[in-house]
């Protein structure tokens, strides 16, 4: 492999692999092509989103590109996340420095769940600095609608880089990026996740399980996840968090308890694990703004 044929790739971390310096990896190699990479964000993330970022210094990021850039000198560098503005300045310092044939730059600057990514501080520090030098700008937005999911306008530009790589022109490069990727089976997506799935999990096990435990860490553990997946969860999903789930199927039982039934307060405060009917009063009057005795007699459900 000639020197000049690896592709640097200088974006975020992925763990999912959907997404960021190891889907570029992936789609470089699969074309054949040799990458190297420079990481400027890891991220704490899953199929449903990310939870946090820890940007790597400028001075970090400058030391992994000039590290790569010395030793094999990479004519095609494709650029993704970079959320800081003293990133992108030093970032295009080594470039202009560097002079590579093509710069592909994929703007990443929101999530496809919407969550936004990159300052507008930061944006313009991008604009002012880093779009100029280069060759390919390829927004999300810019492809079809069907072809906007998660990572993938990220593997357009990845693929495109190794084409460009090869001398071809920008639309010819696009165009086989774009055909190449047809051909693969589809990767990740929002709706290959395991999430509506766990969702309709955890409703069972409430259903089962909420007049003895009303806590979400019992849940949780029920479904060998984290309390904060199930909450990442249940808020894409029903845009409620768990505890609000729980407390409301528990709150319909009770309604329903007092409206069928004869039971005394105390009688169902037993049957649904209350530890008084002091308790469940409070309880009651905090989710339906009622007291037991004002449900009762409003029978109809």
């Amino acid at each position: 492999m000639n020197k000049n044929e690896t592709i640097l790739t200088i974006t975020g971390s992925d763990g999912t692999g959907g997404s960021g310096v190891q889907a570029d990896i992936r789609t470089i190699s699969q074309l054949g092509g040799k990458a190297a990479s420079c990481v400027t964000s890891i991220t704490v993330q899953n199929t449903l989103g990310i939870q946090e970022f820890y940007d790597l210094p400028a001075r970090v990021i400058r030391q992994q590109m000039e590290a790569i850039i010395n030793d094999l000198q990479p004519e095609v560098v494709k650029v993704g996340l970079l959320r800081r503005s003293d990133v992108v300045e030093t970032v295009a310092d080594v470039l202009r420095r560097h002079r590579p044939r093509h710069i592909v730059y994929v703007p990443v600057l929101r999530s496809t769940h919407g969550e936004e990514l990159v300052d507008k501080q930061v944006y313009e520090t991008i604009r002012r600095d880093l779009l100029p030098l280069c060759t390919l700008v390829l927004e999300p937005s810019d492809l079809p609608s069907g072809e906007r999911r998660h990572g993938h306008a990220n593997q357009v530009a990845s693929a495109a880089a190794v084409f460009l790589s090869r001398g071809e022109e920008v639309s010819d490069a696009l165009l086989h990026a774009r055909t190449f990727l047809q051909q693969l089976p589809a990767g990740y997506s929002e709706e290959g996740s395991r999430s509506a799935e766990l969702f309709n999990q955890f409703l069972s096990q409430v259903e089962r399980h909420s007049r003895h435990y009303a806590d979400v860490a019992f849940y949780a553990e029920q479904l060998n996840v984290s309390p904060r997946y199930l909450a990442q969860v249940t808020r894409r999903i029903a845009k409620r968090s768990p505890k609000n789930i729980i407390d409301e199927h528990i709150t319909t039982e009770i309604c329903t308890l007092l409206r069928t039934t004869t039971l005394s307060l105390k009688e169902i405060a037993h049957k649904m694990g209350f530890s008084s009917q002091t308790h469940l009063s409070r309880f009651v009057k905090k989710q339906k703004g009622m007291s037991p005795s004002e449900i009762r007699k409003d029978k109809p459900l």
